[in-house]
């Protein structure tokens, strides 16, 4: 199952990263920082559906997605065209994104923006918030429910998001009981990568109204906006459609028009 190998090389990854500073080291940076404002979530509260974009150049599913990856460019053009929020994958080895990558961004735009890896250790908050990130990614697939309410208690106590993602009933019952504010459903199951657009539908009524609910994944074109939106999708986070794009900006201008109706 690739998601698990996900999980392991993530798990490596944090070893190897507690050798260079240790947990506690981490924490006493991420806590020296000015507590976050929770803006992520916050960005993502209005009353039109809200676009999360995505920077990143491969896919375990897909390959290689963007050659040439000018990150700095899609990230400022995401910005320019009106994306509420920025995704930034930093998983190295499936993804080819690091945490550079991650920081080079922060420097250049000002939205709110979400560090998109595999967490398995709350190591990965503390390193999330010391690199600027306004949010993290928790899956349930990978974390039973007291681990998320623990990881969610940590970005609490940091000023940061955590978008909780499921793909099923269970997950979601799990992210709910944990105290999930951003519930999101990946309609690609990650363990098999096969795309189920009906996924995120099904799953609407399972979340709680107060809950922002992002619809990930599967995102090609107007239509797929306008379904989502007619379902009650508070938002959408998209990375390939605007990744293969040749014209990015106005790709994204026609999703928020479709998302109007």
């Amino acid at each position: 199952m690739i998601l698990d190998e996900l999980a392991e090389y993530a798990a490596e990854r944090v070893k190897r990263a507690k050798e260079q500073k240790s947990l506690e080291q981490i924490k006493e940076e991420a806590y020296a920082l000015p507590k976050g404002t929770f803006r992520f979530e916050k960005a993502l509260q209005g009353k039109e559906m809200s676009f999360i974009c995505e920077v990143k150049k491969a896919s375990p599913s897909k390959g290689i997605i963007s050659e040439e990856f000018p990150y700095l460019e899609i990230a400022k053009s995401y910005e320019k065209s009106g994306a509420d929020c920025i995704s930034v994958l930093t998983e190295p080895k499936w993804f080819l994104g690091s945490d550079e990558i991650f920081c080079q961004i922060r420097q250049e735009v000002s939205l709110p923006m979400i560090r998109k890896d595999f967490t398995v250790d709350e190591y990965q908050i503390y390193e999330a918030k010391v690199m600027g990130a306004d949010a993290v990614l928790l899956i349930c697939a990978l974390l039973d429910t007291d681990t998320i309410r623990k990881y969610l208690e940590i970005c609490d106590t940091l000023g940061i998001s955590a978008l909780v993602e499921t793909h099923d009933e269970k997950e979601i019952a799990s992210a709910v009981a944990a105290g999930a504010r951003l519930i999101g459903v990946n309609n690609r199951n990650l363990k098999d990568f096969s795309v189920n657009f009906e996924n995120a539908k099904r799953l609407r009524e399972k979340i709680p109204k107060e809950a922002v609910f992002v619809a990930e994944s599967g995102v090609k074109g107007e239509e797929d906006v306008r379904s989502l939106c007619g379902i009650g999708a508070d938002a959408v986070l998209m990375g390939e459609a605007l990744m293969r794009a040749e014209y990015p900006e106005e790709t994204l201008r026609s999703f928020r028009q479709a998302a109007k109706g």
